[in-house]
């Protein structure tokens, strides 16, 4: 039985300003993080932030060939992220692999690029209480051999740490690039498996917020029969799902097709929500069962926790809907 390591919780990083000093920087990839595991004979598993097997709808992932990895069990934390004609991360392109091509059933598939950015285990060492720096390190050293052999399904982006370049500098660049935004990490920061914490810090450029779907609402126009807009939900500090807005924009013609597929076997009679959602919305909802979760960017939260002007980005496979939380207290940012 092939030896492949177990599954790393991923270490969650926290929303805050950039801070100086004792810090690395990372460009944010606008992808679906990932734990890669390979076995010493090069058998790879892929497994979500929510511990879902995405090793079949990544076959070319799973084929890395097994040359880059040295013949050693090997556990990286990372991103699988589609890139554009231009290089740039498309998270509607990645989107692409859970829709499904008219009349066959098969997901659309663009190339996907596993970016690597830790190295929790090779070999016989774990590196989850190594610090920071030193498992930037070790990544290193294991991209020098690694990433000729994969023959570009696996990279490893840079990092910046010297005094030549500051987080503002770097935060520029990624806005001028179409990057999502900025992590801090700490230098001398162990790996923490499965926590949120203050020792890596993000900085994102867009505002987005995950949402379940709780129903949704038939649309008009050029729209008729199929999804008008989503009806979405995130859980308050009690574990209530609560209304937080509806999306109408964002959507491509086979993104109404697919949403409408997956919607239509979770229909129920009632809402999913607790508490009241607006009339208007509620008058002519198809309710759903809310297993499904999505993700909007958006301009600002109301006093009342409602989205204000969100767009549609895409599903999130890889999160659970128990997961979806609303934001701390209110931002009061309803100018």
């Amino acid at each position: 039985m092939t030896d492949i390591p177990g599954a790393v919780p991923p270490i969650l990083a926290v929303d805050g300003e950039l801070p100086t000093g004792a810090w690395a920087y990372e460009y944010k990839w606008d992808g679906y993080r990932c734990c890669l595991r390979a076995a010493p004979d090069g058998t790879t598993r892929l497994t979500s932030r929510n511990g879902n097997d995405l090793t079949a709808t990544y076959p070319e992932l799973a084929g890395v060939p097994p040359a880059a990895f040295g013949g050693l069990a090997t556990v990286l934390d990372g991103e699988i992220v589609a890139l554009d004609a231009a290089g740039r991360p498309d998270f509607g392109l990645l989107q692409r692999r859970h829709q499904r091509r008219p009349g066959t059933g098969r997901p659309a598939a663009p190339a996907v690029t596993y970016f690597a950015f830790d190295l929790l285990l090779r070999g016989p060492d774990t590196h989850l209480r190594a610090p920071y720096a030193e498992r930037r390190a070790a990544l290193s050293r294991f991209a020098a051999a690694a990433e000729p052999a994969a023959g570009g399904r696996l990279a490893v982006p840079p990092h910046y740490t010297g005094p030549g370049i500051g987080p503002r500098d770097l935060l520029g660049i990624a806005e001028q690039h179409g990057l999502e935004g900025l992590l801090a990490k700490r230098l001398d920061s162990p790996y923490q498996p499965g926590r949120r914490s203050r020792l890596w810090i993000k900085r994102p450029l867009v505002s987005t917020q995950e949402a379940v779907l709780g129903g949704w609402q038939p649309g008009g126009g050029r729209r008729s029969g199929t999804v008008g807009s989503l009806l979405l939900g995130a859980h308050d500090a009690k574990g209530h799902l609560r209304y937080i807005g509806h999306v109408g924009s964002g959507f491509t013609a086979a993104t109404l097709a697919d949403l409408l597929r997956l919607l239509t076997p979770l229909a129920r009679a009632t809402s999913p929500f607790d508490g009241p959602v607006p009339r208007e919305h509620a008058r002519t909802a198809r309710w759903t069962e809310p297993r499904l979760v999505g993700e909007v960017a958006f301009r600002a939260w109301t006093r009342d926790l409602r989205l204000r002007q969100p767009s549609w980005r895409g599903l999130r496979p890889d999160r659970s809907p128990e997961s979806v939380t609303l934001p701390g207290p209110p931002p009061g940012n309803d100018r």
